[in-house]
């Protein structure tokens, strides 16, 4: 569209008033997105803050269940304690039961 054309469709408004509510129009569009846009970005907010508060209270959680894991180094030892111990009751077994039984 040239300068011309846009006078003539303009000419019916010589104090430029129309100008002024194309621009307004414009302006209230501009004004409606940005606040659609404001609630959108409010409502992602609102799902992160959601998000993060269940991850701390599975943070809690983990922590919880998991602080006495540095006692399992003392597992070890004790098991081979165990099996130490076994190892004797069962050659004590083995002496108490030698003659008895069935010979084949």
């Amino acid at each position: 569209m040239s300068i011309s054309a846009a006078a003539e469709l303009f000419a019916g408004h010589p104090d430029g008033h129309y100008f002024w509510y194309v621009a307004l129009g414009l302006g209230m569009v501009v004004c409606l997105v940005v606040a659609a846009l404001m609630v959108l970005l409010l409502s992602y907010v609102r799902d992160i803050d959601n998000s993060v508060a269940h991850l701390l209270d599975l943070a809690g959680q983990v922590a919880a269940q998991t602080v006495f894991i540095p006692q399992l180094k003392a597992t070890a030892p004790v098991l081979e304690l165990i099996v130490a111990e076994a190892l004797i009751q069962d050659a004590y077994m083995n002496a108490l039961t030698d003659g008895f039984g069935v010979n084949v």
